[in-house]
Order: C-alpha cells, then structure tokens, then sequence
C-alpha cells in the first residue's frame, strides 16, 4: 500500500468514528477485540511507565451497580459488545515500588537504574512538580490512559468498529464499586476513563463538525 492510500484509509477511519450512543446486537469478534487491547497495550506513555490496566467488563451485576452512577453510560453498557474500564495507578511517585520494579525489568544494571531513578526524581519533583501530590501524581497517570484510549478508538474504526469515550459518572462510586468487587486496590488505582465498543445502531444525523484547521494549527 502506497503512503497517500495509507493516509486517506487512516483520515477515513477518523471520519467514520463517532461517539456512539447505542449499539446493535453484534458481538465483536475475539480477535478482532484482542486486536484493539494489543493496540492499547502497545500505546506509548510518559517515560515509558505504562501505568494503567484495561478491564472488559461482562459482569451484569456490576454493569448494573455502574449503570445506577453513571449518567453518561446507560445505553452503552446496555448495548454494546464490550466495555472497557481503564483503570490508572495511583503509585507513580519515582520512589514507588511500582515504579522501580518496572524499571528494574528493563534496566538490570544497578548503578545504571539509580542513575535512571534521579533522573526521573528531578523530572518529577522540578519539571510536572507532582511529588508528594497523590491527585496530581493520579492526574499524571491519567493522562497517559488517553494516549492508549484514543489509540484503540481509532484502531476500532480502521477496522470497521465503532466506539465511545465515557466520562460521564461519580468516580467516587464507580471506584466504590470497583473495589468492593475487587477489580481494583483503591490503595494504588482508580478509574480513569471508560469506553464501550460495538457496531452502531444508526447512523449519525449529521457529519462531523470540527474547527477549521486554520483555528486549531499555527506554524512558527
């Protein structure tokens, strides 16, 4: 396949994609949704940290407890093929165990990894200044969820799926929920975000409606 075939398939999945609201009875397929998580797993992450988890929810119990707090994700978690949670860590901080033995499997060489580990120390202490921040530090960790949500979203849609991005809950009681059904350690994780996938009920009623480029991109 030749570049400008590639790019006009990868414009046309953006345009296909939508926020879908609901979704008709069509399971998607397992390899097809093993595709899409690969495609999270492999999404990238600030200094390479990968702190979130993907959990696809098929509970109906616990669908329904989410449901019941969750204003923005009635019709998807009652519709579509699979929901996802993306969960975040909470135990980011350069000194965290989480954070050492992670670098530790890719760095083996002590003095190499300490050497590492203050580097980061000073990345996170003087440059995003999250230290000591338990919000900010989950804030940070949050913010690397959307790098791998928005990456499964378009690669549904390349491939003929539809999507939809979910913040609309109490996080408070979803991560309740989550914990008391042991999907979660609150200690060290949290909801971040949610995202349902399936095929669409209808067609949207009108196009896409985004700023011109010219409001959205300037070159210095």
């Amino acid at each position: 396949m030749d570049k400008a075939m590639m790019k006009a398939q990868i414009l046309q999945a953006h345009r296909f994609r939508h926020a879908t609201r609901k979704y008709r009875e069509e399971p998607i397929s397992h390899d097809d949704m093993a595709f899409i998580l690969e495609v999270g797993r492999l999404s990238p992450s600030s200094v390479g940290l990968e702190p979130w988890r993907f959990v696809v929810l098929s509970d109906e119990a616990i669908k329904d407890k989410i449901s019941e707090v969750a204003w923005g994700a009635k019709k998807q978690l009652a519709t579509a093929s699979h929901f996802v949670l993306i969960i975040a860590r909470k135990d980011v901080q350069y000194d965290s165990e989480y954070f050492y033995n992670h670098f530790k499997a890719r760095q083996p060489d002590e003095d190499k990894l300490k050497r590492m580990l203050e580097i980061y120390k000073e990345f996170q202490t003087e440059h995003i200044e999250v230290v000591g921040n338990e919000r900010a530090l989950f804030d940070w960790s949050s913010k690397q969820t959307y790098i791998a949500l928005a990456n499964m979203m378009t690669a549904a849609a390349q491939i003929g799926i539809d999507s939809c991005p979910i913040e609309g809950f109490d996080y408070r009681k979803v991560n309740q929920i989550l914990a008391e059904a042991g999907i979660i350690d609150s200690e060290k994780e949290g909801i971040s975000v949610m995202v349902s996938f399936g095929y669409r009920y209808y067609e949207p009623k009108t196009e896409k409606v985004r700023q011109p480029i010219e409001e959205v991109v300037t070159w210095h």
